[in-house]
């Protein structure tokens, strides 16, 4: 029995997406790590043939509704407060807060503010880029139909967008702050009245021990009056996609503070995006010259290595990061999981791909539990192998891929039935 083969695609399908998050508010320079990977079908083909799978939507159609509690009134409900470092000061970049109900998925409600403030209508996150992560299943707060198509999101109430929630929604939920590196208090809503003060207070972060890797860059802070002037206009301009204006502002930013590291990240994401590659390394190696421990750079110029089969160089980018952060980015894994199999080094790929299952809480890179399958599959440890591809179609279910996927789960379960010996893999 031939190891199912897996290609370049597996990685490119989700890192494009990843890409593409990256200029959001807040991401690629502090916010939540961003996470495609449920929205796509990287190339794992039918079994002993090559990978033919495609890019879908981050958004599956499929949704899934709930209706309110008719007999209790639902209004809006505000909440306000700020989010400080363990030594009194705000987060270095803007942090996420999230709010997570009945011990499902964490969702997205809003940023802090350069002083660490927050303020938002639960649900309402409409400032918010969805992650096509993000189940509606275990939140009150969906009501229908997802504004972005995803598997929740948006909240509609009786009335349209803006119904406003019932207080018995808040039972079993809590807000909390993201930012890569730290770990995070949280407050309780259960118990929250409409007309409670908003003020919910400080949340505080806590700097996780051994971790050195950030996605914000200590250099902007640096960063002289007119650098960061033009920075922050080269932001602006980024989330108005007016996309040559905001190059120029970033290469007037890097000309004025030839260390800004983000600034470079930023001009290399828009090299990368408008397909010119050696501007994006060069841009990319600037950054990484100017701050080496600046996460977001490295994961990027995996993202183009992999694009050129340059399976070492991703190995070696990703491991860069791992050794940075151990903690934050399962997509890493994720990569040099891909990378080592591309590489045959199958026990590297299978440890990788372990981690990448074990950190990804949040199912945000479900496609690492089916390449652990594959994995497994090709060790001959049938059952486990079955019970991770099975795991793979339970958080993305709607992935054009599901067919081959199953197609999979079948043949290896004719192999359990046969009794089948151990298969020997070969070269992907």
């Amino acid at each position: 029995m031939n190891r199912f083969r897996l290609t370049a695609a597996i990685l490119l399908a989700a890192a494009v997406l990843f890409s593409q998050e990256q200029q959001q508010p807040g991401a690629g320079t502090g916010g939540a790590a961003p996470s495609p990977g449920t929205g796509t079908t990287p190339g794992i083909g039918t079994p002993g043939t090559p990978g033919q799978g495609r890019p879908t939507s981050p958004f599956p159609d499929q949704r899934q509704q709930q209706q309110p509690f008719p007999q209790e009134m639902q209004r809006p409900i505000f909440l306000s407060g700020k989010v400080m470092t363990e030594d009194g000061t705000p987060p270095p970049e803007p942090a996420t807060i999230e709010r997570i109900c009945g011990g499902g998925n964490a969702r997205p409600e809003g940023y802090t503010d350069s002083k660490g403030r927050f303020s938002f209508e639960l649900g309402r996150n409409m400032g918010v880029m969805q992650d096509a992560s993000v189940s509606s299943s275990n939140d009150p707060f969906n009501r229908g139909n997802d504004p972005f198509g995803g598997r929740g999101g948006g909240r509609m109430g009786p009335g349209g967008m803006g119904g406003g929630i019932a207080e018995r929604d808040l039972m079993g939920c809590e807000i909390r702050a993201s930012l890569p590196g730290y770990v995070s208090s949280v407050v309780n809503l259960s118990g929250r009245r409409i007309m409670d003060n908003p003020d919910v207070g400080t949340i505080l972060l806590r700097r996780i021990a051994g971790v050195e890797g950030m996605t914000f860059s200590m250099t902007s802070a640096m960063a002289p009056k007119d650098a960061k002037k033009s920075y922050d206009k080269a932001r602006d301009q980024l989330k108005k996609k007016k996309v040559e204006e905001a190059q120029k502002e970033l290469e007037k930013a890097v000309e004025l503070y030839p260390k800004y590291a983000v600034a470079w990240y930023e001009l290399g994401m828009i090299h990368q995006q408008a397909n010119r590659k050696d501007e994006a390394r060069k841009a990319y190696g600037e950054s990484l010259k100017a701050d080496s421990k600046y996460i977001n750079p490295y994961l990027q110029m995996a993202v183009l290595s992999a694009g050129e089969n340059n399976w070492k160089e991703v190995d070696e980018t990703t491991d860069r990061v791992i050794q940075l952060n151990p903690v934050n980015f399962p997509q890493a894994y994720f990569f040099n999981s891909v990378a080592n199999y591309n590489l045959q080094n199958f026990d590297d790929a299978e440890k990788s791909a372990r981690e990448a299952v074990k950190l990804d809480g949040q199912h945000r890179w479900p496609k690492a539990q089916h390449l652990l399958g594959i994995l497994l599959a090709g060790k001959g440890e049938n059952q486990a192998a079955i019970d991770n591809m099975r795991g793979y179609l339970k958080f993305n279910p709607n992935g054009s891929d599901k067919p081959a996927v199953e197609k999979q789960i079948a043949e290896i379960e004719e192999r359990l039935k046969g009794g089948t010996a151990q298969a020997q893999p070969n070269n992907p």
